[in-house]
């Protein structure tokens, strides 16, 4: 897509965030040369590109804007037997972007997922669980048994989990991510 990359597909990825942790937008947007004004219209570029006649879906949209994904990985769930591309965004170098294919194609799914090789951050309290710091696999990984839900729109996620707060004591909790990417996490 002309003028469309990795660079405005992460500024994609920032408008988002920008709901939750805005201060924290505001540094990536700082780290990239890049305005609020300049992140809101390269997001209006993306919507209208995505709603365009003849604009690719599934893994192809992606590849489109993101070239060639640096893997491609099999994945059963179940039965089912998918296909996750994963590429680089040069912001968050520990992560991955992921799109999980199903049979035919279609996107069952797409987020920041932990990079091969690269270690999870250690987690053991509530204090441990700070904005950006983990994707849900590490969360739910750390807090077991972590219940998913569905998020408040369809680039967003919540698990329900019990960790122990800085006392010891267990409080239950709902994180929200965008992205894949921990914002928030409040009491259940």
């Amino acid at each position: 897509m002309h003028g469309f990359g990795v660079m405005e597909f992460q500024l994609v990825l920032l408008r988002r965030m920008a709901d939750f942790r805005p201060e924290l937008v505001e540094e990536a947007l700082g780290r990239l040369g890049v305005t609020r004004a300049g992140m809101r219209e390269v997001n209006k570029r993306w919507q209208a590109m995505v709603r365009a006649p003849g604009f690719p879906s599934g893994g192809r949209r992606y590849t489109a804007v993101l070239g060639a994904p640096e893997a491609v990985v099999d994945r059963r769930i179940g039965d089912l037997r998918c296909s996750a591309r994963q590429w680089v965004l040069p912001l968050w170098p520990g992560l991955r972007f992921e799109v999980l294919l199903g049979p035919g194609g279609a996107e069952l799914n797409a987020w920041l997922v932990r990079a091969p090789g690269t270690p999870a951050p250690v987690m053991r309290t509530l204090a441990d669980l700070t904005p950006w710091s983990c994707v849900v696999a590490d969360l739910g990984t750390a807090f077991p048994p972590a219940v998913p839900r569905e998020g408040s729109a369809p680039t967003r996620f919540r698990l329900d989990f019990t960790a122990p707060d800085t006392g010891g004591r267990p409080r239950a909790c709902t994180a929200d991510f965008t992205w894949g990417l921990l914002q928030e996490v409040r009491p259940a």
